[in-house]
Formats: C-alpha cells, sequence, structure tokens
C-alpha cells in the first residue's frame, strides 16, 4: 500500500460558506506514484500529460474478464498517443476510428485493418474509398445517403446501424446528432444486402461518463427488437455493439466495473435468445486514470480588496487540455504537491479555476468551487488526476499562440 494522498475535489458554489470538509484522500500507488516518479526525475516543462502503460495494461485485463468473449474497440480518439496505441496491438485489441488520419495511426503502429472499425457516421464519400483502400471493411452508418456511399465506396463491407436513444443520464450526452430512429434502422439493415454489403448489427451510444449500470438495457432491447425483426425477414445479424461509456474515476464515485458487466451481460442475456458477438468501444475507461496532467500557476489574484474568493490562473485551460471542463460535467481531483499538509489541516481557501488564454470562457471550474491551499503561489504545480482521457486529444493547434498539450508516455 502506498501513502494516503490528500487531493481536491469541488464544492458546489452554495456550500462554500460552510466549515471547511475533510479532505478527500486517494492512495498514491500504481498510477499516480509511477507518474509521479517520473515527473521528479525528468521535469517535463509544463503543462504536460504523462500516461502510465500499465494502467492500461491493468484496465484491458479487467474489461477482458469482465466481458468475456466480447470483443474490444477501442475508442481512438479518447487517447490517440502512438505509444497507447502500439501497446493496444500488443494486448490484441480492436480499434474504433473516426477519420483517415486515425486509421494511418492504428496501421503504423501495427493494427491489421480488420481490426479496425470506421465508427463514424459522418464521413465524406472519399474517406470511405479511403478506408477501404487501405483494407478497413466495417462501417457504422445511420442514413441513407450514408449506406448508399459505403456501397459505392467500400464494395462488400459490412455495416453497423446506430440507434439514436433517449437522454440516458450521462454526465456527457451525445443529443441527436448520431443514430436513426429504430424503425429507419431496421430498414437500413434490410437495405444493405441489396447494395452488396453485410448487415453486421445494431450499435448504440449510452453517452460518456455513463454512471448508470443499467442504462443499457433499454438500448440493448431496442438492438434484440430489430434483430429478432430482420431474422424473421431472412436477415441475419451476428453482432451487438454496445459502444463505450463505461466511466472513468473524477471527484463524483462510479459503480465498480462489475455492477457495468453484470447488468450488460444479462441484458443481453434477456434480449437475445441467441447470443451475437459482442462488441465494446472502450476509450475513457481504459486510459483515463493512466493519466496525470500538471499544470503550473501562472497567477494568484482577488478581483476586490474585499473578495476572499481567489482566482488561481494556470498554464493549462480549455484550448490546451481541459475541454471537459466545459459545463463542469466533469470534475477532475486536484492534488497539489509538497502541499498536502496545508489541505490535510484545512490551511485551504475557496477559489476559482482558469486557464491562461485571452478567451473569457477560458474558465475551469466557477460553479464548482476548489479549495486550493491559502500558500498557493505562482510557480507552483497543480495536478489533475485520472486525465488520460479527452485531454490531449482535444487540444487546439495553437489558439493565443499556446501549444497543444504534449504527452509522454512510461
Amino acid at each position: 500500500m502506498g501513502r494516503s494522498l490528500a487531493v481536491m475535489a469541488p464544492q458546489p458554489t452554495e456550500t462554500v460558506d460552510t466549515a471547511t470538509p475533510p479532505p478527500t484522500t486517494v492512495e498514491e500507488t500504481g498510477a499516480i506514484a509511477r507518474i509521479r516518479e517520473y515527473l521528479e526525475r525528468e521535469q517535463p516543462a509544463t503543462p504536460c500529460l504523462v500516461i502510465d502503460l500499465q494502467t492500461i495494461r491493468e484496465r484491458h485485463a479487467e474489461l477482458t474478464a469482465a466481458f468475456p468473449g466480447a470483443k474490444l474497440y477501442y475508442a481512438v480518439k479518447a487517447n490517440p498517443a502512438r505509444e497507447v496505441v502500439r501497446l493496444l496491438v500488443e494486448l490484441g485489441a480492436h480499434f474504433d476510428v473516426a477519420s483517415p488520419p486515425e486509421i494511418d495511426l492504428c496501421l503504423a503502429e501495427g493494427a491489421r485493418p480488420e481490426r479496425i472499425s470506421y465508427g463514424n457516421t459522418i464521413k465524406k464519400r472519399a474517406d470511405i474509398g479511403y478506408a477501404f483502400e487501405r483494407g478497413v471493411r466495417l462501417f457504422t452508418t445511420d442514413s441513407e445517403a450514408d449506406l448508399a456511399a459505403i456501397a459505392e465506396m467500400a464494395p462488400g463491407a459490412a455495416v453497423f446501424c446506430r440507434i439514436m436513444l433517449a437522454d440516458t443520464g450521462s454526465l456527457t450526452p451525445f443529443g441527436h446528432k448520431f443514430g436513426c430512429a429504430p424503425e429507419l434502422a431496421t430498414r437500413l439493415l434490410a437495405r444493405a444486402p441489396v447494395l452488396g454489403l453485410t448487415a453486421a448489427g445494431v450499435s448504440f451510444h449510452v453517452g460518456s461518463q455513463q454512471l448508470d449500470p443499467r442504462a443499457w438495457d433499454a438500448a440493448i432491447e431496442q438492438a434484440g427488437e430489430i434483430t429478432a425483426k430482420l431474422a424473421a425477414d431472412g436477415v441475419e445479424l451476428s453482432i451487438l455493439n454496445i459502444g463505450g461509456g463505461l466511466p472513468g474515476r473524477y471527484s463524483r464515485p462510479a459503480p465498480p466495473l462489475a455492477d457495468f458487466a453484470a447488468a450488460i451481460n444479462a441484458s443481453v442475456a434477456e434480449h437475445f435468445p441467441a447470443p451475437p458477438q459482442l462488441v465494446l468501444e472502450p476509450g475513457r475507461f481504459l486510459v483515463s486514470d493512466a493519466g496525470l496532467l500538471r499544470s503550473e500557476v501562472v497567477l494568484v489574484s482577488r478581483k476586490s480588496t474585499v473578495d476572499e474568493m481567489r482566482w488561481v490562473y494556470l498554464d493549462v485551460g480549455r484550448y490546451n487540455g481541459l475541454a471537459e471542463t466545459e459545463n463542469e460535467y466533469i470534475t477532475y481531483l486536484l492534488s497539489t504537491p509538497g502541499q498536502e499538509e496545508s489541505i490535510r489541516d484545512g490551511a485551504t481557501g475557496p477559489v476559482y479555476l482558469a486557464g491562461p488564454t485571452c478567451d473569457g470562457d477560458d474558465v475551469l471550474y466557477q460553479r464548482n468551487v476548489y479549495r486550493m491551499p491559502l500558500d498557493l503561489r505562482a510557480g507552483d504545480h497543480v495536478d489533475f488526476l485520472n486525465t488520460g482521457a479527452y485531454t490531449a486529444s482535444y487540444s487546439s493547434i495553437a489558439f493565443n499562440g499556446f501549444a497543444p498539450l504534449p504527452t509522454f508516455c512510461r
């Protein structure tokens, strides 16, 4: 066991005047300890993201054990670091990609094209053709126009049809951008063989950072109904793609993986008399816990002489790594290395956290207020824990001249 590490979790704004809450603690073991050791040794410039590859190995093993026989298609968008992709190739993973560059990345790191699924339902005809030329034979669709384009540019390929879901209560829902109504999905999958394509199965996504293990049930039931209807018409679907959504570990506790696996496996058994080939598209679950984002305090200030709230400005913000703080749906656990005693002793005060750019929207947390050490100064480090997913991959190219978030894998 490692030592207990005092970390900072947010409070809603309306509670900041109440007594200082006891500190949140995590064990400084595994990824945190290994990454802290790396940072101490290498002293990289900030901001930077460090990924612990061993943690990804562990998460992959957990998923494989929880869903025996399932195929795991890593959602490359979560973290496209070459070392991450290369490791998952070695572990036998498949890959869910959204663009030709992601296809090229996976192939360059050793993935076989038959293990790649072009999961984006919004794609140019030329991109479909490029994927087909590179050997990709599995695509996701949700519209008549896209299905026709796949038939033309990727003859003989297999297709999933993505169904649109009602609000499932995830922290970051997809809305109505992706998927189609079950009735249309049934028609598209029936049409696929007529166009020379293989109807592979139904796919869906219950939203990112899903905390309810029961959220998959309604979609699995719909997929089972579509599968049964098509089977009665002579179209056999062999695959059920339940997408991603398995959560990472942030300030709001998530149920254990075993709870999700039990609920999902039971639902599949209930709604599919003949067991389908199960496909998952994990992203956040595989890589979030593997990352630590180190930042530096640029400025600590107050807006007036009587203002008790401090503003803490960091060298990382929404545009160079912390895009998921938008709307404050994702609230990370924070740590200030070397100042754990201040946190334990309650020598902290409420702050607003903001990034370095000249955009007024580059505010990380204002509704959710963190209590940070009273002696926090410019030059101190602030670590964002469990930031391996959707950080570096969301960085802008150079807004205000700030470079994208560099990633180091160890």
